[in-house]
């Protein structure tokens, strides 16, 4: 999936000099914003899904158990799925994405993501236990889907939210981008010593995720929400395994 072809090939105009068309970059950063819903929305649902056989729901993931209490039951939460499920047919059908779901659309995405996760492991490790001079910690292991939802609150809620809200208000766009960066990989790793189902502390799980949380961060708006999801998710199968 191309992260800038959608966009630029429907709104503003040429470079002086240039027949490369100016892509413009919203809050959201250099991806298709639809074309990544489209591609995470099967990887959600499954996950959604598969918590009920597994019985497992990562702690960060509030919006999986409000969901189930508001429904009441395991029938009424299914049944919500199903109607969410038979939704996003009938949206790819009147807005003609069904090529976004394609292989030789999604594959490239997937096989990317993969790249970033190998990565993250190395790289997370060698800031927060090289450069931080903190120890191993034993509670990283996130839920397997569990990324598609943090991806959702974290990045494109919070980060692009964060962005959209500082650029209103003036000043330089770097700045801007960076603080809001800084503060959703922050809060990314907060929320998972918060609350009732929160690990306990660690400086270094803290430390970890405020890494991630950047790296993910990147790779949502210098590629697509759709990157960042599947990297996310495939780290955490690795880690799992």
């Amino acid at each position: 999936m191309s992260a800038r072809v959608p966009r630029g090939s429907r709104r503003g105009g040429r470079r002086a000099g240039s027949s490369r068309p100016v892509v413009p970059v919203g809050p959201t950063g250099h991806g298709d914003l639809a074309a990544s819903l489209v591609l995470i929305f099967p990887l959600l649902l499954a996950y959604e899904i598969g918590v009920l056989f597994a019985g497992r729901v990562n702690g960060a993931d509030v919006v999986t158990r409000a969901l189930y209490a508001a429904t009441g039951s395991r029938a009424g939460y299914l049944l919500v799925h199903v109607v969410l499920a038979l939704a996003f047919l009938v949206w790819l059908r009147r807005t003609r994405r069904w090529s976004t779901l394609s292989l030789d659309v999604a594959a490239p995405v997937v096989l990317e993501a993969a790249i970033y996760a190998l990565t993250l492991g190395a790289v997370g490790t060698l800031v927060v236990e090289r450069l931080l001079g903190l120890g191993l910690g034993s509670s990283l292991v996130s839920a397997l889907g569990a990324g598609v939802h943090e991806e959702l609150v974290f990045r494109l809620g919070l980060f692009a939210g964060a962005v959209a809200l500082l650029g209103r208000a003036g000043g330089d766009r770097r700045l801007a981008l960076g603080a809001a960066l800084a503060l959703s990989a922050l809060v990314f790793a907060a929320a998972h010593h918060v609350g009732a189902y929160g690990e306990p502390f660690t400086a270094h799980a803290f430390a970890f995720r405020t890494v991630a949380g950047v790296a993910f961060g990147l790779i949502f708006w210098f590629r697509s929400l759709a990157h960042a999801v599947y990297a996310h998710v495939l780290y955490d199968v690795l880690v799992a395994l």
